[in-house]
């Protein structure tokens, strides 16, 4: 049998603050996301990060991030960090009990495929909780160089 495609693993430590904030709604998110690319362009990214990568990163982070405000338990928060490897998106929500289900047979146009584009998009992903909260987290890297 294959494994989950989000398995409860807690994330790699990655130390550097980039970003942290509250996110009350969906309407927020646009909001958040140009904070956020803000944030990177004053701060140091790891070396070989490209426009390309910094589009992955903010792709995972709304994706996340609007997963946690419509099937999560808010208050969502949100904080990535990096190091010279990547950067670590980690969204935090007040649902413990209801982890990352990728959606199955579902038609594309009724959504649902944000989890496994994430999967995608990061080096690794995953999820863990505790009594009050879930954290579901993706780590992405500057793709090789070609």
């Amino acid at each position: 049998m294959d494994a989950p495609l989000w398995q409860e693993q807690p994330p790699p430590p990655l130390p550097t603050p980039v970003y942290d904030g509250d996110i009350a709604a969906a309407a927020d998110l646009t909001h958040h996301r140009g904070r956020l690319r803000e944030e990177l362009r004053r701060q140091a990214a790891p070396p070989r990060a490209g426009e390309d990568d910094l589009a992955r990163l903010l792709l995972a982070f709304e994706e996340l991030t609007s997963n946690g405000l419509r099937h999560g338990g808010r208050p969502v928060h949100v904080t990535v960090t990096h190091d010279d490897e990547g950067w670590l998106v980690d969204v935090t929500d007040a649902a413990p009990d209801r982890w990352p289900a990728p959606a199955l047979d579902r038609d594309p146009a009724h959504g649902g495929l944000g989890l496994y584009m994430v999967a995608r998009l990061s080096a690794a992903h995953g999820w863990w909780s505790d009594p009050v909260s879930k954290h579901v987290w993706a780590w992405v890297r500057p793709a090789p160089p070609t």
